[in-house]
């Protein structure tokens, strides 16, 4: 299996977007009610924080095949905070407007990491 080189992953402009959606997510779930604080607030952060944590660990491995395997994890993570974000506006936990800028920084990672995916898979 040949070795592969290892890339600064605060380069990667995957890692940048998802560590944006970090910042995003905790500022949308401080809105969240107070008996969230154990509940969906405290999961979204974990999954939105599992994003860029998975990319920067597997960009640590040294096979494309375990670097793709943690972007697969990052990609799941993804998933799991969309489901948590379609919750949290079905229960109405913030306004419409506060979810714009979450949803759209979630979608651009979330083709990113497709796209990368898809390049480690060739």
């Amino acid at each position: 299996m040949e070795q592969r080189k290892h890339c600064s992953y605060q380069k990667l402009l995957v890692w940048q977007k998802s560590m944006e959606l970090v910042t995003e997510i905790y500022k949308l779930t401080d809105e969240y009610p107070k008996n969230e604080e154990f509940g969906l607030k405290s999961q979204s952060r974990r999954a939105a924080v599992s994003i860029p944590s998975n990319i920067a660990e597997g960009s640590r491995r040294s096979t494309d095949k375990d670097f793709r395997h943690f972007l697969l994890t990052a990609y799941g993570s993804g998933a799991e905070l969309e489901t948590q974000i379609e919750i949290a506006k079905r229960l109405q936990m913030a306004g419409d407007a506060s979810f714009k800028k979450t949803d759209i920084l979630l979608e651009e990672t979330m083709k990113m990491l497709n796209k990368f995916i898809q390049t480690l898979t060739r």
